[in-house]
């Protein structure tokens, strides 16, 4: 079963702890969590005192991930407002070993994102220091959008990659997944699917989530 972790993006702010105890209670394994900075990407979204309150309610894995340049100076606070995962971009780190070793080191699971022109292949002298990488299926900094069907075979070369070097990392896709984008990426090899606005804008998310949970 694929691991599930709902955009929060999506959510309805207004009532945004109505939205967390949903997720509580569903299928879900993680809270996705998309921090945008204005500048790597179009978008302003969560700031520091909304995620903390978002990890009071939280009952799941906080699964940050940061669309920013220079994350690596926020590292070590977003890991104490109670991240469990936290992905940088690649394009957004000049030292990307540095910043990895940094997520670690402040107690997180690392990950590092690509973009839909970045090639898997700049991972290779990482790839081992990643629990996770997230595969962007859309362009970063808005929801909603259309998936881009090239990632199935980005997902199927990562997959490839992990399998040569033996290692236990993670595959995550964020971007237009919904029933039959799913369906698709699980069977490619994707490990972890984000949703968000076809769990939040559904008359019952719940069993969207769940839906996704039997993929």
């Amino acid at each position: 079963m694929p691991v599930i972790s709902p955009s929060l993006l999506a959510a309805d702010f207004a009532n945004l702890q109505r939205d967390i105890e949903m997720v509580n209670a569903s299928e879900a394994d993680w809270f996705h969590i998309d921090v945008m900075d204005g500048v790597f990407v179009p978008n302003i979204s969560f700031g520091m005192p909304v995620i903390q309150a978002i990890a009071k309610h939280a009952q799941k894995p906080l699964d940050v991930h940061l669309m920013i340049v220079q994350p690596e100076r926020y590292i070590e606070e977003f890991a104490k407002l109670g991240a469990e995962i936290i992905t940088v971009h690649q394009e957004a780190s000049i030292h990307l070993h540095r910043t990895l070793a940094q997520i670690k080191e402040a107690g997180c699971k690392a990950g590092v994102v690509l973009n839909p022109s970045t090639p898997v292949s700049v991972l290779e002298d990482v790839l081992a220091d990643c629990d996770m990488v997230l595969l962007m299926s859309v362009n970063p900094g808005y929801g909603g959008q259309k998936f881009i069907p090239q990632t199935l075979e980005k997902v199927r070369k990562l997959k490839a990659m992990i399998q040569e070097k033996e290692l236990d990392t993670l595959i995550e896709i964020d971007g237009g997944v919904n029933q039959e984008t799913g369906k698709q990426l699980v069977e490619a090899g994707a490990d972890v699917l984000v949703a968000g606005s076809y769990v939040f804008g559904a008359e019952n998310p719940e069993a969207k989530i769940s839906g996704l949970k039997k993929l």
